[in-house]
């Protein structure tokens, strides 16, 4: 089992200033972590955004890259800020100011996952902290920083559409108030991470595949979003939720009888996520 931080599938040409990116999509667990752990290797997958590697990874035939977290996020969390340190997991970490993810276990290392389970035996050193935020969370963002780099350089622009799945309960508040229930979240942090003008773009290309979008509620985009929404930059970033019960079976962690069909009809919306990257000419022709 490779434990490299994560992979990228490059396009034969790169024709799209989007970048695709699936940070919580990671299942490469290391043993010696699972042996550690309270939890087996099926309940501790429970916090992953299981096959959103597979259901993007149309992006590159599209003129765009896919960014693909090998780590799973119960090892490392590559969604957090790399001093979002645990105290309550950490021995040493010092107590941060008011941080609800930190306090609920889900900081950089997490201590917990779905449901609170708590995933460690005991706290963990913070040179075993470091180590894997050194390891594995740091390779990923400079690779991530380097295909917005290279966006920016070929089209004078980049977008980040950052995905993620969420359980099928995250959106029972919403649906009350929300008919019919939304299928995909897309989170900008309400307005700060794009311009709203791509924002309205990407809704349409889901909505144009008959699937029902709402934005921002309950989630609006965590710390990647923050760190790389920089719309008076050109760099734009979005985080797309998609409704796990859409696709798979969440209790056995599986594809569900639907999987190649939705997989089918996001090969459209890749499709026309890209083609909003294609308009901005190269700065060389400029």
């Amino acid at each position: 089992m490779s434990q490299t931080s994560f992979h990228t599938i490059q396009p034969e040409q790169r024709l799209s200033s989007v970048v695709f990116a699936s940070p919580h999509s990671g299942c490469d667990y290391p043993d010696w972590f699972v042996r550690r752990s309270m939890l087996d290797r099926h309940a501790i997958r429970s916090s992953e955004d299981a096959f959103v590697d597979r259901l993007f990874e149309s992006a590159p035939e599209v003129g765009a890259p896919l960014l693909c977290a090998n780590m799973p996020r119960a090892f490392v969390d590559l969604n957090r800020s790399p001093d979002e340190l645990d105290p309550a997991l950490i021995a040493g970490a010092h107590r941060p100011s008011h941080n609800p993810r930190v306090a609920s276990g889900l900081g950089v290392i997490p201590r917990v996952v779905a449901n609170g389970r708590a995933i460690h035996r005991s706290k963990i050193t913070m040179e075993e902290a470091q180590a894997r935020i050194d390891q594995h969370w740091r390779p990923y963002h400079a690779a991530l920083q380097d295909l917005l780099d290279e966006a920016h350089h070929l089209f004078g622009q980049a977008i980040l559409i950052d995905c993620h799945s969420m359980p099928h309960e995250a959106m029972d508040g919403v649906a009350r108030t929300t008919t019919p229930r939304p299928e995909i979240v897309l989170g900008d942090r309400f307005g700060a991470a794009a311009d709203s003008e791509i924002v309205d773009r990407v809704e349409a290309a889901f909505a144009a595949a008959g699937l029902t979008v709402s934005r921002n509620a309950p989630f609006a985009g965590a710390y990647i979003t923050q760190a790389y929404g920089r719309p008076s930059r050109r760099q734009h970033a979005i985080q797309v939720e998609i409704d796990r019960a859409v696709y798979m079976n969440e209790r056995k962690i599986t594809p569900n009888a639907d999987f190649d069909a939705f997989r089918t009809l996001l090969r459209g919306v890749i499709a026309e996520i890209a083609a909003i990257g294609y308009e901005e000419l190269p700065l060389a022709a400029e």
